[in-house]
């Protein structure tokens, strides 16, 4: 079944002893890291807890499937109720599961959590139609859910903030919760003992961290915008991300340009197209979005599809410069979009 990251606050306060399988997917690694967690958390109540918690290499599960199913339906030696994590999650899980959850009652929870899948794949199906599993899609966190989040945080840390304060932070996160819940760490180690947050505070300690987001890096390098491009991806190296990743979201953006480009061929207009995709295009991103699908035709979209996938795979390589790599691509999209709009 289908949840929204929005309400799975009910579940962490009583977990549902009927849910046997998580899978959380999506393209905000921040917000599939911090549910992870919260859903060991509510289950194991210490995410190390060896006794409790097992996580599984997804190469050593593929490699021997059995690993899987002895952990799944291993029992605590101290008793109370396990979880099971595997991270990076992919297709090749979907049959393996299909005959585990045949085989056994265990009431064990299974928590999986990828990048990579999307709402086409097979494992997203599985658990989706599954009366026993909860599908939940993270993406960039829309401007209200940011809103939601901060405000939380705050009254779990029993801190006000001014409403000017408040206004400026929200503009100022990242659209990824992960970078964006570094930014409230800092700004509320910066106030100290101070249980109320001013305009200046957040102007001291909160960078303005969404100008540089990865998706940022992708929009920029679509427009031709070589240097905010490059000034991004330096940005993005030094918050230690790696460029792997970062062609992998600029994968994920072009075919999402592809997927519009191939509804407008169908007599769909550019802003129709963009309106119908999903998870849908920030309000905020859409002029651009809908000038990219003028740059950018089905024909050149695959070129650049083909080259981040050249790029990503000799990233791959021992010993080889994967940052040098990386950059050498987002240069090559920014230098073709720059002379597709000069065409």
């Amino acid at each position: 079944m289908n949840y929204k990251p929005s309400d799975l606050d009910r579940y962490f306060k009583s977990p549902d002893q009927n849910i046997r399988c998580v899978l959380l997917y999506g393209t905000n690694e921040g917000m599939i890291a911090d549910l992870a967690k919260k859903f060991v958390l509510s289950v194991a109540g210490d995410v190390d807890d060896a006794f409790l918690v097992s996580t599984l290499d997804i190469n050593a599960v593929e490699k021997d499937v059995g690993l899987l199913f002895g952990e799944y339906q291993a029992a605590s030696l101290m008793g109370g109720r396990r979880v099971v994590v595997i991270k990076d999650a992919n297709n090749n899980l979907t049959k393996p599961l299909k005959e585990l959850f045949e085989s056994t009652s265990s009431d064990t929870l299974l928590v999986m959590t990828s990048t990579t899948l999307n709402t086409k794949s097979s494992l997203v199906s599985f658990v989706k139609d599954a009366p026993f599993g909860m599908l939940v899609g993270c993406y960039d966190d829309r401007k209200q859910d940011i809103l939601s989040y901060v405000r939380s945080y705050f009254i779990s840390q029993n801190i006000t903030i001014a409403s000017d304060a408040f206004e400026l932070l929200c503009q100022r996160l990242s659209m990824d919760r992960k970078a964006g819940e570094g930014e409230l760490e800092k700004l509320t180690t910066y106030i100290g003992s101070k249980k109320n947050i001013t305009r200046d505070d957040v102007k001291q300690a909160v960078s303005d961290t969404a100008e540089n987001s990865m998706e940022d890096m992708c929009y920029a390098a679509a427009l031709g915008k070589m240097s905010e491009a490059l000034h991004a991806y330096q940005f993005l190296l030094h918050e230690g991300e790696e460029p792997v990743q970062m062609l992998r979201q600029m994968t994920y953006h072009y075919l999402r340009l592809l997927e519009a480009a191939a509804s407008i061929e169908k007599g769909s207009t550019a802003d129709g197209a963009a309106a119908a995709l999903r998870p849908p295009v920030m309000w905020f991103r859409k002029s651009d979005f809908v000038l990219q699908l003028k740059i950018w035709q089905k024909k050149q979209i695959f070129k650049v599809l083909a080259l981040l996938y050249d790029a990503e795979k000799q990233c791959k390589q021992t010993g080889k410069p994967t940052d040098q790599i990386g950059e050498y691509a987002l240069m090559q999209i920014a230098s073709a979009a720059k002379k597709l709009k000069a065409a």
